[in-house]
């Protein structure tokens, strides 16, 4: 007769047994698969391709501003390079807007001690008359209290947000900052304002301007709208503080060619599937740029990950059983067109985008992956997160994540998401600048992002989970 006590241990030996069975059963891969998810990862991280189209796409192409020169020769680029990278399949999808000049812009502390500082147009911005613009300073700390004035107060003024945006690892001070350049120069102009000066979205205190786009509305008079160096804001805030009054001088040629359609394109690349290749893993980052530096960290580091780890799965002797496919977006930096288009030109196959991830922050490793899926499929995701693990990645407690940038419009649409949060702490030091060149990429980590990028689309493309689920 057996005794209680061995009862219980056999029974506990069975349950633990039962459950081991079943997570062995509930791995979505096998042995071999997870052999080859660490090739690939080894592969990866001894891989310099995806700085080397880094280096390419800076060099030979440069700035990418929606509807320039540099725009047009980077799909030439795009395409071209995937097609050398074997991708299976490549082809364009043409997206049209607006077309933006940005011209010149100068500006100078008139008075009471005179000084010229650096600016920069706001993307989207009209400019001055061309004699320009003089006229006294109104300060303001925060968009709050520029919201706050009176309606009519700043009549024949310039009005100055001087908010200075903080440094987070995870890029968390740039939405309270932001909004003052998307919306400020609407809220100016309601006031009465003839202009609108921002101190810049930026953590850097170098004596460079960051761009980036604003909005105007139909019913509102249009104002010029200009960003100022951190320098140079902290010099206007401080003849600011001495109680007399400030006068600036504005002169900005910046406009809308409303005669003229910007024609750019999404370019779009696939590895097929070996099983079911309508059903599609996508890897995300946008193409275009700001005309100010060379874009290397916006978006050029996406750009080389998402190509360089599509390219790493698609050398394999056996393709996973899902379709990577790669977009590179175009004018995401002027409001997601290239996204929004995307979204309406595959309305009728959102349903076989199962999984999507983009790169558009960041500069340093990733230390963490939030995912929105189903629940069902969380254990799925645990697995993920298990062969990422050693690789410095924590997975989040929350299961919220939208696509990033334009995977947002993706995940909008019903596609699941994970996000991937990487050192973004001197991101905001480059954003938007002439200093957003290549020399800023740090080699090491790109090498470690990409291999996780890489592990990522192969996980997703060969389990065989329902991420809606």
């Amino acid at each position: 007769m057996i005794s209680k006590s061995k009862f219980i241990a056999s029974t506990y030996l069975a349950v633990l047994m039962s459950v081991g069975s079943f997570i062995a059963s509930a791995q979505q891969l096998n042995t071999d698969q997870q052999a080859q998810l660490n090739a690939l990862k080894t592969t990866a991280l001894q891989s310099d391709l995806s700085y080397q189209l880094i280096e390419s796409l800076t060099t030979e192409v440069g700035h990418r501003l929606m509807g320039s020169e540099g725009d047009k020769k980077s799909i030439v680029w795009a395409v071209n390079k995937m097609k050398a990278l074997g991708f299976d399949k490549v082809w364009t999808e043409e997206v049209t807007g607006s077309y933006w000049l940005r011209g010149e812009a100068k500006a100078r502390i008139v008075a009471p001690y005179p000084h010229d500082v650096v600016i920069l147009a706001l993307g989207g911005s009209i400019g001055t008359s061309k004699e320009g613009l003089t006229a006294k300073v109104a300060h303001f700390e925060t968009l709050a209290d520029l919201k706050a004035a009176p309606d009519n107060s700043l009549n024949g003024k310039i009005a100055f947000v001087s908010y200075q945006m903080e440094r987070h690892i995870d890029g968390d001070g740039y939405g309270p900052a932001v909004g003052t350049r998307v919306g400020g120069a609407v809220v100016a102009a309601q006031k009465g304002a003839s202009a609108l000066i921002m101190r810049s979205v930026g953590t850097d205190n170098n004596r460079t301007a960051h761009t980036g786009v604003m909005r105007y509305k139909d019913e509102v008079k249009k104002i010029p709208a200009a960003a100022l160096s951190n320098p140079d804001a902290d010099l206007l805030v401080n003849q600011l503080k001495r109680g007399e009054e400030v006068s600036m001088y504005l002169n900005m040629t910046a406009k809308t060619n409303a005669e003229v359609v910007a024609t750019s394109a999404n370019v779009i690349g696939e590895f097929t599937g070996s099983e079911l290749p309508n059903e599609i893993v996508s890897l995300g980052a946008h193409l275009d740029s700001w005309d100010v530096g060379t874009g290397a960290l916006d978006d050029g580091l996406g750009i080389g990950m998402v190509m360089a780890a599509a390219h790493h799965i698609g050398q394999l002797p056996k393709r996973p059983k899902r379709t990577i496919r790669v977009i590179l977006f175009a004018a995401e930096e002027v409001g997601l067109l290239g996204a929004k288009q995307y979204v309406k030109a595959h309305k009728d196959d959102m349903n076989a985008h199962v999984m999507g991830a983009e790169w558009d922050f960041g500069i340093g490793r990733i230390y963490k992956m939030t995912p929105g899926v189903g629940a069902q499929s969380l254990n799925a995701v645990r697995e993920l997160a298990q062969y990422l693990a050693p690789m410095g990645v924590a997975l989040a407690p929350e299961n919220n994540a939208k696509g990033q940038s334009d995977m947002s419009a993706l995940s909008d649409a019903g596609m699941p998401s994970i996000n991937f949060s990487p050192d973004g702490s001197n991101y905001f030091d480059y954003h938007h600048t002439e200093n957003d060149t290549l020399d800023k990429v740090e080699p090491e980590a790109l090498k470690v992002n990409t291999a996780i990028y890489t592990m990522y689309a192969y996980f997703a493309a060969q389990a065989m989970v329902d991420f809606r689920k």
